[in-house]
């Protein structure tokens, strides 16, 4: 037997059902709930009589069930808010800044009103699910939130959220190692770092101590160590929540932190599919005429391979690029010693406070040229038109690449 994933919402087999009177007890349809009515947003309002009424989608409902409700039967006061800030947020676009007057008296709202209106509670809803399923994916404490206070952008319809990396069939992402340090407090005279010639990249408070372009070697799951080892930190995922937000100049989605971040401190790893030069070539092709890509090369030894996080990624697929980061790209071998397979690492730079924006610096060593024709993608320099920067920095070059 095989089977095929079912691409509807539980919320969109629900309407299904109820249209059709059917139970099913897999997706919550059953006789106790069939004729359940919860609110799900608002659509319209109306002033008939002296009485206010909404137009309601019901949860679990097509929106044929629709139905007009006087206010004092409806017991959603968050919803009732988002509607009346919904539609004074597209009162004062329309006014273009001009002092907003909210009349009292309306008896109906315009279509263009109404239907803004439902746009956005149809992208609230749709934020809320992909918030939801990256939560539910992610494999470390830390919470992601999404936000979009700017336009009526939903999650990306084509993006697949993973932890680590993807290889490409062929491509071996772990070497098969069988050994690691017998340290019982690292880090000691053998540890891993050490054994591959280089110094521990972390001081006693798990701070980065290295300078960029050196190699950062971490404990691998074959160590004696224990997870509390000091040289185990990358491997754990971020330890920061942060927020993916829409930006309001025009450089798509970006990231945030919610929480104050130290210098020196890791902050996230870039994942993706690992593909081959060749490979990463012709999709930079296709990717130039969509005006999008997501490519990093691997060249801390060749340029052998490179990551594309265009479809298949992290939170780090939508930092933005500045040309004065806060954040910094390192090189990370743990449980893969080949050095043409780095894990990519980007810690800060400097203090970052909550609330501000995440960046890298596409040109940075170990990320090569990264350029698109939106800000928020990445791609190898040297088969890329020139594009403009955005990032706005004091210091910004003027372009990407």
């Amino acid at each position: 037997a095989w089977y095929v994933p079912c691409l509807a919402s539980t919320e969109t087999l629900q309407e299904l059902c109820r249209k059709e009177n059917l139970r099913c007890k897999s997706i919550g349809i059953t006789n106790k709930n069939l004729k359940k009515y919860e609110v799900e947003y608002l659509c319209d309002y109306k002033v008939e009589e002296g009485k206010e009424y909404y137009l309601v989608k019901w949860k679990g409902w097509p929106e044929s069930s629709n139905t007009w409700e006087p206010q004092k039967h409806l017991n959603c006061p968050v919803l009732l808010q988002n509607f009346l800030s919904d539609k004074n947020e597209y009162l004062s676009r329309v006014r273009e800044g001009k002092p907003l007057k909210v009349r009292n008296h309306i008896k109906a709202l315009k279509p263009a009103i109404a239907d803004y209106v439902v746009k956005k509670a149809k992208q609230r809803i749709a934020l809320q699910r992909w918030k939801e399923e990256l939560n539910r994916k992610k494999n470390h404490k830390a919470m992601i939130l999404v936000e979009n206070t700017v336009d009526l952008e939903g999650p990306p319809l084509d993006f697949y959220y993973i932890n680590e990396y993807k290889p490409a069939p062929g491509i071996n992402v772990l070497n098969g190692i069988t050994t690691g340090c017998e340290c019982a407090d690292c880090p000691a005279e053998k540890c891993c770092p050490k054994e591959a010639g280089f110094i521990l990249a972390y001081n006693k408070h798990k701070k980065l101590k290295i300078q960029p372009g050196l190699p950062i070697y971490e404990c691998n799951s074959y160590c004696r160590c224990g997870p509390d080892c000091l040289n185990r930190i990358v491997q754990k995922g971020t330890p920061y929540s942060l927020c993916i937000f829409r930006t309001n100049n025009g450089r798509g989605w970006g990231v945030k932190t919610l929480q104050k971040i130290k210098t020196n401190s890791f902050v996230m790893e870039y994942v993706g599919e690992v593909i081959t030069s060749e490979e990463a070539e012709r999709r930079g092709q296709l990717y130039d005429h969509q005006g999008n890509t997501y490519l990093f090369d691997l060249d801390y030894d060749s340029d052998e391979f490179t990551v594309d996080a265009a479809r298949y990624g992290n939170v780090s697929h939508f930092v933005n690029h500045s040309c004065d980061p806060n954040l910094q790209v390192f090189n990370v071998f743990i449980d893969n010693l080949d050095l043409r397979l780095p894990r990519i690492a980007l810690f800060s730079t400097r203090t970052i406070k909550a609330g501000e924006e995440l960046t890298f610096d596409y040109q940075m060593k170990g990320s090569i040229d990264l350029t698109s024709d939106s800000a928020d993608g990445l791609s190898p320099s040297k088969k890329r038109i020139r594009t403009v920067c955005k990032c706005g920095a004091v210091c910004c070059r003027g372009y990407l690449n």
